[in-house]
């Protein structure tokens, strides 16, 4: 018999070693070597492929399965597809599993067979969870189970509708030597589930847990390997939840899901705009209100900054919400072109509500914000800041400025500082102010 050989597998990128290393020479991530015990490889039995040109190949179709959760169903792009496999992944206690029985019930509501596998709770642990969730159909059928060779020949036997497994981290392969969680390990579990959802054409969610630095915890080719990557963002002290589509080959990755949390479970948030901004503070100076795209539809948010003077000798700069890379350099900006002294002077920025924004059409708001707080000047409470910031400290072009500005009218909004290129886009400019530069906004406001 050949030997059992052992190797050492990075657990960020996959990177394989046949020694311990202190950095991944691959993703130069630190201590992220683990030893793996590796077998010999079992024989396969070779088989003749086929290839087929376009006019042979027959048009797929299918109907989409909806969870009845609309949020959900948009992130998906209407609907789980005929084996399709999800892979869901966030931060611990972020709501994973609350919205997966939720969306479980609402299937078992239709009738459809759910399989809800938990290798991380006892069946106890899962009614606890159904219980306080309020979750009555009797379609669900619970397993707590760890070893995914017992959980595919369970699967074949039973034939559910949809498949749940939380979490691929949790579950193991006993034809594998390594611990639970390895690269090796989650590799083999996905691809086990993944073999068969396609098989059989049944949709299958993966949960999937999340490092500290918010990337999925394994191998990037767990992301490749599945046809959907979901994420669950959000501050797990705060109601507001959003789920971020990372791929999607059945949909488009530019709609999020908005949720809130609650003692009963997710509940949807129909309206975005107005929940971030229910507690805005109108008499304040700091705090201005900007406009995002998410997907097919515009938010409004809150941002809000504090300058107050230093007490040592090394300034505080924190920011939550926003790229913080990018919020030094603004700071930077008013210092060199706005010619205002910030080095002495701790400064807070913030995006209300537990909001992760990526798109940088906040740059020009923060500035505003900053400056409000620095001189202590309160900004008009119906004036709305939107657009990108440049080096040499030009203000760019936003995408669907007229989408923006018809829901913040909506809101009751009627003051807008618009990039000056958007501008010639709107037939309608009453109340629009352009701005070129960032010293159009440091004297218009």
């Amino acid at each position: 018999m050949k030997k059992i050989k052992n190797q050492f597998v990075c657990q960020n990128c996959g990177y394989i070693s046949s020694k311990w290393l202190g950095q991944c020479p691959s993703c130069e991530a630190w201590n992220s070597f683990v030893e793996e015990k590796v077998g010999p490889r079992q024989k396969i039995n070779k088989r003749q492929g086929e290839f087929y040109t376009l006019d042979k190949i027959e048009k797929l179709k299918y109907e989409r399965t909806k969870t009845e959760i609309p949020e959900f169903d948009r992130v998906l792009g209407g609907g789980f597809v005929p084996g399709e496999v999800v892979l869901l992944a966030g931060e611990p206690g972020i709501g994973k599993s609350t919205i997966l029985m939720q969306i479980a019930n609402e299937l078992g509501k239709k009738g459809r067979k759910v399989a809800y596998i938990s290798a991380e709770e006892s069946l106890e642990q899962q009614k606890i969870r159904a219980n306080r969730l309020h979750i009555d159909s009797l379609n669900i059928y619970f397993m707590s189970e760890t070893e995914i060779e017992a959980i595919i020949g369970t699967l074949r036997e039973e034939k559910p509708e949809i498949v749940i497994l939380d979490s691929v981290q949790s579950t193991y392969s006993s034809s594998l030597q390594s611990s639970p969680g390895t690269v090796s390990q989650v590799r083999e579990v996905a691809y086990r589930i993944i073999e068969f959802s396609k098989s059989h054409k049944i949709p299958s969610i993966i949960v999937g847990h999340v490092t500290k630095e918010g990337i999925s915890a394994g191998p990037k080719t767990l992301e490749h390997m599945v046809d959907a990557v979901l994420y669950f963002e959000g501050d797990r002290y705060h109601q507001f939840r959003m789920i971020r589509p990372m791929k999607n080959r059945f949909g488009s990755t530019q709609e999020i899901g908005l949720f809130e949390m609650k003692e009963s479970g997710l509940s949807e948030i129909l309206d975005p705009s107005s929940y971030l901004l229910s507690e805005r503070p109108k008499d304040s100076s700091g705090t201005v209100i900007s406009i995002i795209n998410e997907g097919s539809r515009s938010i409004l948010v809150e941002i809000q900054a504090l300058v107050t003077p230093s007490k040592f000798g090394i300034p505080k700069r924190l920011t939550i919400g926003y790229d913080q890379q990018r919020v030094f350099m603004l700071i930077s900006l008013l210092e060199k072109i706005g010619g205002f002294f910030l080095s002495n002077e701790d400064i807070f920025v913030n995006v209300i509500g537990g909001i992760k924004v990526r798109e940088t059409s906040l740059d020009l708001a923060i500035i505003a914000a900053i400056l409000s707080s620095f001189r202590d000047k309160k900004l008009n409470p119906n004036a709305v800041i939107v657009g990108e910031v440049g080096l040499t400290g030009e203000v760019r072009s936003v995408t669907k400025i007229g989408q923006r500005i018809k829901q913040a009218k909506k809101l009751g909004f009627d003051n807008f500082f618009i990039p000056k290129s958007n501008a010639g886009e709107l037939k309608n400019k009453t109340h629009i102010k352009s701005i070129h530069n960032i010293k159009n906004l440091i004297e218009g406001i």
